[in-house]
């Protein structure tokens, strides 16, 4: 069964053309030198009907082919729909800009426009802007980046590129820029080769002068979203001729092994990735020690003794511990036992000064340090109080000379957390440079969850295959 598909010499309907080859559907194509290039594409079926117009024509093909172009379900079919008709709103004219601005919002933590894969929605946008010259001018420079990673994303489709390229247009994706980061100010672009590229950049990196981190902690194996994080600080650390440093956050000595540490140098040879330096989080445990005396002394700091349960509990309503307003000596007192691992100290964690009552909840007195009596698989007993996450991070990323810390999106909460600790702290600025989280459906990520399924005997080890 074949249809036939008329439209303007000067026109090719690159929507319904990819569509119907993604939906698997013979497509005879009837280009007209005698139409206007704004004619709306005519599709004719077997019986002889006719529809009219790219998202009409759109609609037939994704239901007709039954691919999975239309959604999954009610929903995912209503949201198509509702792309189909934003149709309208992707027309060349003075209204792109603003809604292409609002279409890179909507994609800023999306892959695709409707569910985990391409549907007939991201071909209708796609195919509309592909066809505009004036997509490249919206999106010059550093505007519209998530535009012009999903432009690229879809134009990276065997068939979607196989039509762009038949009917006319060689880059089925507006130019994309490399990064070449050369001279001063690191970052400067350049144009894109044949393979394609985004335009992606760091902040005030110099070349010869970026460091990044990759900062696994060795309680477990890595992953594929380990893998993401690792190739993109290998990347810029390469891009910009700096460094790359491993560091292990072995600051929680009741998880962490040395075996995960061979396991993880071991993947990472693996993926290609050599580190420039390999470092410890614990190296830097005597001077985070110090740097919370001084936060005590200075007033950023308190010692805690709030059950857990009460303390969250404060922290998710605002309301303040009894113990923020205890004076300075009364701090440093329990905060020797902390270190001392006292019957009293065990009692006790130290948290930042923040603000209790901002909407922000991450700057809501998070813990600097807790005691934990588990011997540390690189210190032994040395230290009873280790510091989190949230106060080693930031510390140690400016001790080494980490210029940028890559970190997923779903951190955003936090780097306004991140950079207040470098500020109370009195230490170098790090740029924090956000990409998105790696999600997959119907499988398990968590390095917490999958240690469930070998804790409780579910799998053999952590060599199952299915992790």
């Amino acid at each position: 069964m074949s249809y036939a598909v008329r439209y303007s010499a000067s026109s090719a309907p690159l929507a319904v053309l990819a569509t119907g080859r993604l939906a698997g559907l013979e497509l005879k194509t009837q280009p007209d030198s005698n139409l206007p290039k704004d004619a709306p594409p005519v599709l004719s079926l077997p019986d002889g009907c006719e529809l009219t117009g790219t998202s009409t024509i759109l609609r037939y093909l994704a239901r007709a082919g039954a691919t999975g172009l239309y959604g999954s379900d009610a929903l995912t079919a209503t949201q198509v729909d509702q792309w189909l008709d934003y149709l309208l709103c992707v027309a060349p004219g003075s209204g792109l800009g603003a809604a292409v601005q609002y279409l890179d919002s909507f994609l800023a933590l999306r892959t695709t426009l409707v569910g985990s894969s391409i549907s007939v929605a991201d071909i209708a946008i796609w195919g509309a802007l592909a066809g505009t010259p004036q997509l490249a001018v919206v999106t010059k420079g550093d505007k519209m980046p998530h535009v012009v990673r999903w432009m690229a994303f879809c134009g990276a489709d065997q068939m979607v590129q196989a039509v762009a390229l038949e009917f006319g247009r060689k880059k089925p994706t507006p130019p994309v820029k490399a990064v070449e980061a050369e001279g001063k100010g690191g970052g400067k672009s350049g144009t894109g080769s044949s393979t394609g590229s985004f335009n992606i950049k760091l902040q005030d990196a110099k070349m010869g002068e970026v460091v990044t981190r990759f900062p696994p902690e060795p309680s477990g194996y890595l992953h594929i979203g380990h893998a993401k994080a690792a190739l993109l600080n290998q990347y810029f650390a390469h891009q910009y001729k700096g460094k790359l440093i491993v560091r292990f956050d072995d600051t929680n000595p009741s998880k962490e092994k040395c075996e995960f540490e061979e396991s993880i140098l071991a993947d990472l040879h693996t993926l290609g990735i050599q580190a420039d330096i390999v470092t410890h989080s614990s190296d830097q445990f005597a001077p985070l020690l110090e740097m919370g005396t001084k936060l005590i002394k200075e007033g950023h700091m308190y010692i805690d003794d709030t059950p857990m349960e009460k303390m969250r509990e404060e922290r998710m309503v605002g309301t303040e511990s009894v113990a923020r307003s205890a004076s300075v000596d009364a701090n440093l007192a329990l905060w020797k036992e902390m270190i001392e691992a006292t019957a009293k100290g065990l009692e006790c964690c130290a948290r930042f000064k923040f603000d209790m009552q901002n909407k922000n909840k991450a700057l809501r007195d998070p813990v600097a340090f807790r005691c934990n009596l588990t011997p540390h698989h690189r210190t032994g007993t040395t230290y009873k109080v280790y510091p989190t996450y949230d106060c080693a991070c930031p510390f140690v990323d400016a001790v080494e000379g980490v210029t940028h810390a890559l970190r997923t999106s779903e951190y955003a909460d936090r780097d306004a957390q991140f950079q207040w600790v470098q500020k109370v702290m009195g230490v170098r600025k790090v740029h924090i440079w956000e990409y998105s989280r790696l999600n997959f459906v119907y499988t398990v990520l968590s390095k917490r969850k999958l240690q469930w399924f070998v804790d409780q005997g579910l799998v053999e080890s952590w060599k199952d295959p299915r992790f």
